[in-house]
C-alpha cells in the first residue's frame, strides 16, 4: 500500500443568470479460544480525533474532492427542504449549482479511483465524512443565501490556492477548469444576495498583482475554515505548501 493510500483514513492525535451558469485448523481453534480464555482484555482502538488527507497530489484530488462534497451535499439539503420564502427563480439557480458540485464531486471520485491515487478503504473513509450545519441558518432565505455565498467564496478560494501546487499537469488543468465554473457560481450567489456585489473586495482582489482574479487560499487555512462544518476536524499535513 502506498504512502497516499495509507494515509487517507481517520488519525488518532496527531447568471438571465442561468445562462451564465450552463465522478489451521485445530491448532487454529485451539489458540483462539485460549487468546479468547485470557486474562488481559484486548486494547480499544484509539479514537480518531482529526481525519488526515494524503501527501501530494493524491493528496490535493482528495482535498477537492471533499469540497465538492461538501458542496454537493448542501446543495442537496437546500433543495430538498427549501425554506419557505425562497423564490422559485433562487431555486432553480441553486438546482442548476447543485448539478454542477454532482458533476464535480463524481468527477474528482473517478480521477481518485481511476488513477489509483487512493485505495477502496481510502475512498471510503473520505466519503464518509459527515458533515455539520448547526452554526447555519438554513430556514431563511437570508441565511441560505448567505451560507452559500460563504461556501462558494471558500471552494473558488481553495482551487485559487491548489492550482500551481500539483506537479500534474493533468490535474493542474482540470482545477483551472473547475475554479471557472467555482467562480460563476461564488458571483451567481453573490448577486442573488446583493445584487452588484459579485466582484466585492472579499471575493475578488481589487489591488495588486493579483487585481481581477478570485481570492486564493492556501490548502491549511481552507481546511481550517472547512473543518467548523464537519463531525472532525480536517487535516493535511502532508499536502504540498509549495
Amino acid at each position: 500500500m502506498s504512502d497516499a493510500q495509507s494515509a487517507f483514513r481517520p488519525q488518532p492525535e496527531v447568471p438571465p443568470r442561468r445562462t451564465f451558469l450552463r465522478q489451521a485448523g485445530a491448532l487454529t481453534a485451539a489458540s483462539l479460544l485460549l487468546a479468547a480464555c485470557g486474562d488481559d482484555d484486548p486494547e480499544p482502538e484509539p479514537v480518531a480525533t482529526t481525519f488526515e488527507l494524503p501527501t501530494g497530489d493524491a493528496g490535493l484530488v482528495a482535498y477537492l474532492f471533499l469540497l465538492e462534497r461538501f458542496s454537493a451535499d448542501f446543495y442537496q439539503r437546500v433543495i430538498t427542504t427549501p425554506p419557505s420564502d425562497l423564490t422559485s427563480a433562487d431555486l432553480a439557480l441553486l438546482r442548476d449549482i447543485h448539478r454542477h458540485e454532482l458533476m464535480h464531486r463524481e468527477l474528482l471520485g473517478s480521477v481518485l479511483k481511476e488513477n489509483s491515487l487512493v485505495n477502496d478503504i481510502g475512498i471510503s473513509n473520505l466519503v464518509g465524512v459527515e458533515f455539520n450545519y448547526a452554526s447555519l441558518t438554513l430556514t431563511n432565505r437570508q441565511g441560505v443565501l448567505t451560507a452559500a455565498r460563504t461556501i462558494e467564496d471558500l471552494g473558488t478560494a481553495a482551487l485559487g490556492g491548489v492550482i500551481r501546487l500539483f506537479t500534474s499537469t493533468v490535474y493542474m488543468q482540470l482545477a483551472v477548469r473547475l475554479a471557472a465554473v467555482e467562480g460563476r457560481h461564488s458571483a451567481t450567489v453573490r448577486d442573488l444576495l446583493q445584487p452588484g456585489s459579485f466582484a466585492a473586495a472579499e471575493a475578488v482582489a481589487n489591488t495588486g498583482v493579483d487585481a481581477g482574479f478570485n481570492q486564493a487560499l492556501a490548502p491549511a487555512a481552507v481546511l481550517t475554515e472547512l473543518s467548523k462544518y464537519t463531525t472532525l476536524p480536517i487535516t493535511g499535513n502532508g499536502l504540498p505548501t509549495t
